[in-house]
């Protein structure tokens, strides 16, 4: 199976059935010692090839804390949990380029605890080796990740949409849901 690179498509895309390229990201795992605001947990790395033999829906976001990932992209996979659950996923994940504290932060401000996993893709690297980065820098954001969504299986893509305009559509909780 081909890896995702920049030129598979038009658009830079991988396709559905492409082997996940491997990625490391930064993120800080939910523990009940992050209860307390002050805490701020022990910074870990989190590598795709723990996804082998396991379903994730994997979801990306331009910021943390910017309004519309903020209100509507991750509110609503924390809202339908149990129905992801439900399907057989078994790894819910929202990566950033925000670094693994603001991610963790953000993480906890929206009661994530255990559910949903926040990952940093500091710079928006491995998000850009599949072109799926955004450059909003006249926004005063530099390089980000794009909005998108991916359903994986045994770290084979089996869903992968970006949103083609601003607001969540094809990102969304409901959609991927439908795609289950």
């Amino acid at each position: 199976m081909a890896v995702f690179t920049p030129l598979d498509t038009p658009h830079g895309l991988g396709q559905v059935g492409d082997t996940l390229p491997n990625g490391v990201f930064g993120y800080i795992p939910y523990s009940e010692a992050l209860e307390d605001n002050l805490a701020c947990g022990v910074p870990s790395k989190l590598n795709t090839d723990s996804w082998k033999g396991k379903k994730v829906v994997l979801f990306s976001v331009p910021g943390a804390f910017t309004p519309t990932c903020h209100t509507n992209h991750l509110p609503p996979y924390l809202q339908k949990y149990d129905e992801f659950k439900a399907k057989g996923v078994d790894v819910i994940a929202v990566v950033a380029a925000n670094d693994l504290f603001v991610m963790s932060g953000w993480a906890r401000f929206e009661g994530c605890k255990d559910k949903i996993v926040a990952l940093s893709d500091a710079d928006a690297k491995w998000s850009a080796a599949m072109g799926l980065s955004v450059d909003l820098t006249a926004n005063g954001l530099g390089i980000r990740t794009s909005r998108y969504a991916m359903i994986i299986d045994d770290l084979v893509v089996k869903y992968v949409e970006v949103e083609p305009a601003p607001g969540v559509t094809v990102s969304g909780a409901e959609a991927v849901l439908a795609k289950l």
